[in-house]
């Protein structure tokens, strides 16, 4: 099928730009014997194979009966399977609905039924979870990686059904646009069940835009395909034709050993990534590495040293499953904690509870509008509810509390529904954490809000100290009274080997909202030890 024009306004690029299945053919036929992707087992796909491996995928999804707009769930760990189902999908444009491999009961439940989808490609391990749950309108599981045990009810069928049907794909009964859904991707639901983030080829295309990589990068796609993260990165490369090293998850013990392997050039650190990998001994190899740039979220307090250590250039955005990185900075900037600023084609304000603009250094939360179409999430998955509370007044709204200094720099604040208010002070847990994490001996950490015996908020901070290391929550609290206002300093102190994390390597807060104050938490007023507001006579 030849690709057609996007319309005649200028701000929209062709479709053969944007479209997987346009893109792939397009850098098949131009550069067929490059490599576009490596996998974890030393394989690799150029991109003449890519187009062959993904025809063969899409032909045997429309065997299976998938059409145009369908609805196909994806339960895979990154690798050839994972990347074959979701682009084979987009290939007969088909809708990828990827599904966290952590989840299991009602949770798994809630996205299988809310997908609507009839047909599932799975892990064959996590395929006996099904069981657990009611399977709503599924008909049909392909089990990938060997063979799943019989369900009533369900046509369980073999990987092979997923080859055998050839490389002759049709045509969609009609073009794919720019602003068809390619995929839906659940949220991690930290406040309500997960939601299903609606995304067109055009919104993953301008997430893409944001990054300064071209066609001679090689990115490591080291976050599952099932987190807006591991998606983008893989997409962007598809789009700027350059190549990917898929990569099941990152290993802080054999990061450097993959980067070399792979030639990795540019990548992604989320979270306590970076953290980890500072805090492990320096060595003779740290700077015998491909890696050029990272882009780092959140931005540090040790970016600089990460840079000087390793020689990587580090840039750091905001961004979200809902948004298009919209916020984004230049290489190795220099305001402490700041996300960036905004991006060209990208709009942002910082407003109350009534959408009314704040003044310049005031918290509030972050929305957004673009000047392009279809460049952010057109919703969430049948719930016009939430999608109506997002997309008011004509604007995003994040559910971020930021602020912006008068250079024009813009500072995660916190999450809305994660700040803290103890006694008349809003304390930002991000906040907390930065300055904690900045001990020798923290390998990472989480602020919470935990309730007092008096039923109102109070600062909690549950650590990890550095592997072969201790710390005690008396030092932690000394190290941080020189660094925090009094009433942002924890009263409790709790000491784990690790936090609960997702396959993101989220930090799960609310699992440590619900412990709270265990037995083995560490409270410094029974300690003694209180601090007040500094007197300014």
């Amino acid at each position: 099928m030849t690709a057609i024009p996007c319309s005649a306004d200028p701000r929209m690029p062709p479709d053969d730009e944007v479209v997987t299945r346009y893109l792939i053919d397009g850098f098949a036929a131009r550069s067929p014997e490059k490599v576009f992707v490596l996998f974890d087992d030393g394989s690799a796909w150029t991109y003449a194979e890519l187009r062959q491996r993904i025809r063969r995928a899409a032909a045997g999804l429309r065997a299976l009966g998938v059409k145009q707009g369908d609805f196909v769930l994806s339960w895979l760990g990154n690798g050839p399977r994972a990347l074959a189902t979701w682009w084979g999908l987009n290939y007969i444009g088909a809708i990828y609905v990827p599904i966290n491999t952590a989840y299991r009961g009602n949770i798994l439940a809630h996205v299988v039924r809310d997908s609507g989808a009839r047909l599932l490609v799975g892990d064959h391990r996590l395929i006996p979870r099904l069981d657990e749950i009611d399977r709503a309108a599924l008909q049909s599981i392909v089990s990938s990686g060997g063979e799943a045990s019989d369900m009533p009810g369900l046509a369980v069928l073999p990987e092979q059904v997923l080859e055998g049907a050839g490389e002759d794909v049709p045509d969609p009964d009609r073009p794919i646009r720019p602003w068809d859904t390619h995929a839906v991707i659940y949220t991690s639901g930290t406040t309500g069940p997960s939601k299903g983030v609606l995304s067109s080829y055009m919104h993953i295309y301008s997430t893409g835009r944001a990054y300064p990589i071209d066609g001679n990068d090689r990115t490591m796609v080291n976050i599952p395909l099932f987190h807006q993260s591991g998606v983008g990165a893989a997409y962007r490369m598809l789009m700027h034709g350059g190549s990917i090293a898929m990569v099941e998850s990152f290993n802080t013990y054999t990061f450097w050993e993959k980067v070399r392997q792979t030639g990795t050039t540019t990548l992604t650190l989320l979270g306590a990534m970076a953290p980890f990998l500072m805090k492990e001994p320096p060595s003779a190899g740290d700077r015998d590495h491909p890696l050029k740039m990272a882009t780092m979220v959140p931005l540090g307090d040790d970016a600089p040293a990460f840079t000087a250590r390793f020689g990587v250039d580090i840039y750091t955005a905001f961004n979200m499953t809902e948004t298009s990185c919209p916020i984004f900075s230049e290489a190795n900037p220099t305001a402490r904690g700041t996300c960036g600023r905004p991006r060209r084609g990208v709009e942002v304000r910082i407003v109350d509870e009534n959408d009314c603009e704040v003044p310049v250094g005031e918290v509030g939360e972050l929305i957004i509008r673009t000047d392009t179409p279809w460049t952010m999430n057109h919703g969430y998955h049948n719930n016009p509810e939430a999608t109506a509370k997002a997309w008011r007044n004509g604007w995003f709204h994040s559910g971020d509390a930021f602020r912006c200094d008068k250079d024009g720099n813009f500072f995660f604040v916190d999450r809305l529904k994660d700040a803290i208010r103890r006694r008349g002070e809003n304390i930002s847990s991000f906040e907390v954490e930065v300055e904690t994490a900045a001990h020798p001996d923290v390998r990472e950490v989480a602020a919470i809000a935990a309730v007092s015996e008096f039923g109102e908020d109070e600062v909690m901070i549950v650590l990890a100290p550095v592997s072969g290391r201790t710390v005690t929550p008396g030092a932690v609290i000394d190290f941080l009274a020189a660094r925090l206002p009094h009433f942002m300093i924890p009263r409790y102190v709790r000491v784990v080997t690790d936090l609960p994390k997702t396959p993101t390597h989220k930090v799960q807060k609310h699992l440590l909202r619900q412990e709270g104050v265990t037995p083995d938490t560490w409270d410094r007023e029974k300690e003694g030890i209180i601090f007040k507001r500094q007197s300014l006579r």
